[in-house]
């Protein structure tokens, strides 16, 4: 009896000690995550939407270190885990899957291109994470009946102000008859359903309306169809690389229409790309590229020259449209976690309810329960690029 009552004594002695370790292993786990805030990147920082993905990538790296030196958020380091989805779908739903469920992350930020994007909210549906997406489709936040997708939001101006833009400007040079082309993926598709909802509001007709590859290398068959029923204009819907491929093609034919482009090819990138062929070419974009040419009184002014100056410094190259979609995403979420914490449900009810009218990069933001965006047609301007470098339209 002795013998078994020190026995049992033992193991409820390694019982308790081992407890007591667990015990302390697990607060020590839990106090190194309430120190951090962990976010996820995943953005397309190679393959075809690199130019799109990769400043938007370089923007998060660069203000989460400038956060980070300046203390955190509210004393608590961030904790940025990036990946590159390669421009591929089925990478963007693994890196999300990995973020979620494995890095434990608090809010993901990309979701470079629409289709991508689309992809990956689900998890973020089901898991309940936020889920700040930088790339374009309005179908992103909104469901089909038009109410807004509870645990996501969206930067970048939707592909309906956009191509709004693009009609109110036809009607005040008094072009009415058009050639629309665009890139046969879900942000070409989208804009393009966009652009049939709202053509005759302001007495625009198409008279092609044809689609091109993502891979696109010649299009001069589908733009020789274009020269047949003589448009007085041509609107190319798609991001940097293809429309570079697209713009050049049109010059060669020697076409000498008004060419727009979407508000997808705000970069430099277009530019070395597409050399003088993209001379002229008009299209709607945040005042990012322009913010020189702003009024001083304009409010986003500052920071649009604040930001320009950080990423100029930084990474010896000029900012792009896209990597403002990342700034106002990060200092959204800024704002949220000095307010209500980390926890993901309180910072998703803070981005719907409480924050207000946000002065970004692309605007000033109203985000709503109705409207996870947030953003109006009136935040972008026409530029036009002339002798290579971006210019204010004239009315």
């Amino acid at each position: 009896m002795k013998k078994r009552s020190i026995m049992t004594l033992l193991l409820l002695i390694s019982m308790l000690v081992l407890g007591a370790c667990n015990s302390s292993t697990e607060t020590a786990s839990s106090k190194k995550d309430s120190d951090t805030i962990k976010i996820a990147g995943i953005f397309s920082s190679s393959g075809g939407a690199a130019p799109l993905g990769e400043p938007g990538l370089e923007t998060l790296k660069m203000i989460v270190k400038k956060q980070n030196e300046a203390g955190g958020i509210n004393g608590k380091k961030i904790e940025l885990i990036t990946y590159d989805d390669k421009s591929d779908q089925n990478e963007a739903v693994l890196a999300m899957k990995k973020a979620i469920t494995q890095d434990k992350v608090s809010v993901v930020i990309g979701g470079t291109i629409s289709g991508n994007a689309l992809a990956m909210l689900p998890l973020a549906e089901q898991n309940k994470i936020p889920f700040i997406a930088t790339s374009s489709s309005y179908q992103i936040y909104q469901k089909e009946d038009g109410s807004s997708r509870e645990w996501i939001f969206k930067i970048p101006h939707n592909d309906s102000h956009a191509v709004e833009r693009i009609l109110q400007y036809l009607q005040e040079k008094g072009l009415s008859k058009v050639a629309w082309l665009n890139v046969s993926n879900s942000f070409g598709t989208s804009a393009h359903t966009e652009f049939k909802k709202l053509a005759s509001k302001y007495g625009v007709e198409p008279l092609i309306e044809d689609e091109f590859e993502v891979t696109v290398k010649d299009a001069k068959p589908m733009l020789t169809r274009v020269q047949k029923v003589n448009p007085q204009a041509i609107i190319v819907w798609g991001t940097v690389q293809e429309s570079s491929v697209v713009m050049k093609n049109i010059r060669e034919l020697g076409i000498k229409l008004p060419v727009l482009g979407s508000h997808g090819i705000g970069s430099d990138q277009l530019i070395s790309l597409g050399g003088d062929a993209v001379n002229d070419v008009v299209f709607p974009i945040g005042k990012l590229i322009v913010a020189d040419q702003l009024d001083d009184a304009d409010p986003q002014k500052k920071i649009l020259l604040d930001y320009k100056e950080m990423y100029e410094k930084e990474y010896n190259k000029g900012v792009s449209s896209f990597g403002a979609h990342s700034w106002d995403a990060f200092y959204m979420l800024v704002k949220a976690i000095e307010k209500v914490g980390n926890d993901p449900a309180k910072i998703r009810d803070y981005l719907e309810n409480d924050l207000g009218d946000f002065v970004g990069l692309n605007g000033i933001f109203n985000i709503t329960k109705e409207n996870h965006n947030g953003l109006k047609t009136d935040s972008l301007v026409m530029v036009r690029i002339k002798d290579g470098k971006w210019t204010i339209e004239e009315k």
